[in-house]
């Protein structure tokens, strides 16, 4: 196995067990059995890794759920958005509800606002397209974050359908 990977795999399994604050390089280093010193011939340090790590995570996390996409029916990309989330419960909630919450919040906006560009989004309504994929993003990683506190989550028909008329039907109607 590549050393990325391994280093991508440690990553994943410290932040399942321990908050990204508590992770050091010795530790990523010692779970992908590689060398202190090989880790940082991949990576300058702990955050570029997490860096790395989130946009994998959210580009999984957008090709899911954006072809599904369209104006008359945003809940079934809601529901797509919710499983892909909901298949790697853990992770994200290690990711969205932990000290590397910020970094990936960065890294969700800038690829929603790429692939928004990449789609041809209409520049078209009151609001600037980029302020509606910046507020669309950031509502939705609020929610899936509070999704994933909850002791008991709402089911995810129920929590998607609550993204789909909070956010994106409001975000969409504005073309």
């Amino acid at each position: 196995m590549r050393t990325r990977a391994k280093l991508l795999r440690a990553m994943l399994a410290l932040l399942e067990r321990e908050p990204f604050e508590a992770i050091t390089v010795r530790a990523l280093a010692a779970e992908a059995g590689v060398g202190y010193a090989t880790f940082f011939r991949h990576y300058p340090d702990k955050e570029a890794l997490l860096d790395d790590l989130a946009a994998d995570e959210i580009a999984g996390l957008l090709g899911a759920a954006m072809p599904l996409f369209s104006a008359e029916n945003t809940g079934r990309a809601c529901v797509a958005l919710f499983e892909f989330v909901s298949r790697r419960r853990a992770l994200w909630r290690a990711l969205l509800t932990g000290g590397a919450a910020p970094r990936l919040r960065e890294q969700f906006v800038g690829q929603a606002r790429a692939l928004a560009a990449d789609f041809g989004a209409p520049a078209t309504g009151d609001s600037p397209i980029d302020l509606r994929v910046t507020f669309a993003t950031s509502a939705t990683i609020e929610i899936i974050g509070w999704w994933l506190r909850q002791p008991e989550p709402l089911p995810i028909e129920t929590i998607a359908g609550s993204l789909d008329r909070l956010v994106i039907t409001p975000t969409v109607a504005e073309r």
